[in-house]
């Protein structure tokens, strides 16, 4: 019987299966009405659950109420940036909330914007304009889907 666990394009290169975020509970946060749509239009696409914050500080709310399953946030905001809201994030005592799955979106594309982001606890980095394949690997990666 044949393995179906990897797949084969017409190369004949071996790919992994197509990730599928059906049912994971995603909050976006960004500042930008149309990037909020696009990032939670593309996700939705893939099966996700999306609520959205326009602001670090409801973002915060949302994250205390919806304990979401990853969590995409713009950087650059006014007030709050993404740093000061992943650094509250990752302070607040309910564990399911501070140890969320972060994936920081940015038009910074350097190694040292990808640095900050890591340091100031998101797990991925990637930049505007986000590709959808490579928003939905990197929450896939944050979440260790496909690792052994």
């Amino acid at each position: 019987m044949r393995d179906f666990s990897v797949f084969s394009n017409v190369d004949g290169d071996v790919t992994q299966p197509p990730v599928s975020l059906a049912g994971l509970k995603i909050l976006v946060v960004d500042d930008d009405e149309d990037s909020r749509i696009y990032i939670s239009t593309v996700l939705e696409a893939d099966g996700a659950c999306i609520t959205t914050a326009s602001s670090a500080s409801e973002a915060l709310e949302v994250l205390l109420q919806l304990q979401p399953d990853v969590l995409v946030c713009d950087i650059a905001m006014p007030g709050e940036d993404g740093y000061t809201l992943i650094r509250r994030v990752r302070a607040v005592e309910v564990e399911k909330v501070a140890t969320v799955p972060s994936v920081a979106l940015t038009a910074c594309a350097g190694s040292e914007d990808r640095v900050l982001a890591l340091e100031a606890g998101f797990q991925a980095h990637v930049t505007k304009p986000v590709d959808p394949e490579d928003l939905i690997a990197a929450i896939a990666s944050v979440l260790g889907f496909g690792q052994a």
